[in-house]
């Protein structure tokens, strides 16, 4: 440890708070909090050798640090949080998988409440069930509930509207509130039903609707009992698809950890009434934290993005050092006890066990991906000659209607694999005529053009098009004086009409497609350039819509940017003002009942 270091730790206080370690450049690439700054700051330094080579790798990247003070352990527990958010230190535990997993929604407070699909849940009193793991286990569940309970499946704009009933009350899947007066308690009954199932308590439900049945048998009400039984015979078919892994019927978190020196896996199983129903893994990479650290760090995130989601109980492997700080956060966001545990002996600690033999086995199975792709990227280089693995592609491609909307695209791939964060969309400037060439280089000198600000540079850029597109990549680096940075490949289709076979790969200076050798390294190439036409096209789909509606609204006498803006937020789509009432319209802020026929007026002579 430098004398500096040496010197400021020297000079730290044994109070509670948090730290944040630096590189040379000042960037913070670390924040822990610690109940004594000055004992958890020692850990890292004083140690003569620490617990693997690779954090000590990582604490030799420490320059400086800085510590801030706080009045008790849950202030540093919150002012982690929020400086992990701000700063997103390389070296933290942070949950990369932004990715909104499908819930089930049941809004309680419609009289006739129905269940629809959502990605995003909020704090609107509605009851929410998941994460599901997979849109296809989502969307087989609410298929089964559709079949087996007679909710109503209509949307609830479509409810107000409707006058007579649609076909799943012919068939006999729903029961009608929209155009019928369906007793709310009969109605009720059956949400409970829902509920029960959703909540996996699918053995309580089987008994509750065979005493149903067995009632409606001897009160000679005999339909009711075949559709009664019916009902029961599916709910055990589903429950035999279920594995049962706890005798007591409780809701559980269970989560299980591996390592690597590559990669920590921290996997979570989700037990609901006793009967596993899912799991999800997450990976991180370079990280300065302990395994306790990690999990902690782990739940934090985790929930505060599931909130509607956090069970009575939650099984760690190993103890953690703030149990009781995480359980008092837990608490405030479920509105009840939520307690960790550590189970020692008996069938709980068979559960923690199945959620490390879980992690260990993904572990191993993300080791050989990993392999696998760096092996492919080495056969990339050797393919197109380059002089470094090529870790980070970048891929443009164009997209417009005769000159209309032009817009751009610009994907990236880390290690084969998409990078989603740093996808960037260009709105086209300075273009004013049809012009693809133009159009490319009016994005790429933007997108590097300034100069050190521009990095990170990719090791391979990839133009979707032939020798012209490659031509013009390659004047527009030269021009910015950044020729040889990276390489430069372009792709283009394959012309079948002169008996091509697969699409061609060209290099700058080069009459010939490259070999490509192996199929998969094509493919390669092939899924990125589809990405990247995937996303311009979206992008552009997205503006031509979007002025589109502008353009429409813009011509109706008396809808200004104000009431423009409150009809959009409210219907979401032009589709779907088109299809309200004039007096669903004239209910919104600042609007009237003259508005609301000129905009269904302009709508219909535009449709």
């Amino acid at each position: 440890m430098s004398h500096t270091l040496n010197e400021k730790l020297s000079k730290v206080s044994s109070a509670p708070g948090v730290y944040l370690m630096k590189d040379p450049e000042g960037k913070v690439i670390y924040v822990g909090k610690a109940r004594n700054l000055k004992r958890r700051l020692a850990s890292y330094f004083n140690k003569p050798a620490q617990a693997d080579l690779k954090t000590s790798v990582l604490v030799k990247k420490i320059a400086s640090f800085e510590t801030i003070i706080t009045g008790t352990e849950q202030e540093a527990l919150l002012l982690e949080s929020n400086l992990i958010k701000r700063h997103r230190p390389r070296y933290n535990v942070i949950l990369k998988d932004d990715k909104r997993y499908p819930s089930l929604r049941l809004d309680i407070k419609h009289p006739y409440p129905n269940l629809t699909v959502v990605r995003k849940t909020e704090n609107d009193g509605a009851m929410y069930f998941g994460p599901f793991t997979s849109s296809s286990a989502v969307w087989r569940t609410f298929k089964i509930i559709n079949k087996t309970f007679r909710l109503r499946k209509c949307k609830t704009r479509v409810f107000k509207n409707r006058s007579r009933p649609c076909l799943n009350y012919q068939i006999g899947t729903c029961l009608g509130p929209c155009c019928f007066d369906v007793d709310k308690t009969v109605y009720n009954e059956m949400l409970k039903e829902v509920i029960l199932f959703l909540k996996g308590r699918t053995p309580e439900l089987i008994q509750k609707i065979k005493k149903e049945m067995m009632a409606a048998a001897e009160a000679q009400e005999y339909e009711n009992a075949a559709v009664l039984r019916d009902k029961m015979f599916a709910l055990e078919n589903i429950l035999e698809k279920q594995v049962a892994v706890t005798t007591d019927f409780k809701d559980r978190d269970i989560l299980g950890i591996a390592r690597s020196p590559e990669f920590t896996l921290m996997t979570i199983l989700f037990i609901r009434g006793g009967y596993l129903l899912g799991t999800r893994h997450f990976s991180f990479t370079e990280t300065l934290s302990t395994d306790a650290e990690m999990v902690s760090a782990f739940i934090r995130q985790y929930y505060e993005k599931q909130s509607h989601f956090v069970p009575k109980e939650i099984f760690i492997p190993f103890p953690i050092e703030d149990v009781a700080l995480t359980e008092a956060w837990l608490k405030n966001i479920k509105g009840e006890k939520v307690s960790i545990l550590q189970p020692r002996r008996g069938e709980k600690t068979r559960l923690i066990q199945m959620a490390i033999q879980n992690a260990e086995n993904e572990l191993k199975n993300k080791i050989s991906s990993a392999a696998a792709e760096s092996d492919m990227l080495a056969r990339l280089q050797k393919a197109l000659k380059m002089t470094r693995l090529p870790n980070r592609i970048e891929c443009f491609d164009n997209s417009n209607i005769s000159g209309t909307n032009p817009v751009a695209g610009m994907v990236v791939f880390e290690k084969g694999k998409p990078d989603k964060t740093s996808y960037r969309k260009y709105n086209i400037r300075t273009v004013t005529k049809p012009d693809d060439y133009a159009y490319m280089a009016e994005v790429m000198k933007r997108r590097y053009g300034k100069g050190k600000a521009s990095e990170p540079w990719p090791d391979l850029l990839m133009l979707d098009g032939g020798k012209g597109q490659l031509n013009i990549a390659v004047s527009v680096l030269r021009e910015l004086n950044i020729e040889g940075e990276f390489e430069v490949i372009g792709i283009a289709k394959k012309d079948e009409k002169n008996g091509e076979t697969e699409d061609k790969i060209y290099k700058p200076g080069r009459a010939n497609p490259v070999n490509m050798g192996k199929k998969d390294l094509l493919f390669l190439l092939q899924r990125i350039r589809d990405e990247a036409h995937r996303y311009a096209i979206s992008f552009h789909r997205r503006r031509r819509s979007q002025t589109a509606v502008i353009s429409v609204l813009d011509t109706v006498p008396g809808i200004g940017k104000k009431r423009k803006q409150t009809l959009l937020q409210h219907f979401g789509s032009i589709q779907n003002i088109r299809t309200a009432t004039p007096e669903e319209i004239s209910r919104l802020p600042g609007m009237n009942r003259n508005l609301a026929e000129a905009v269904k007026e302009k709508l219909k002579t535009k449709s």
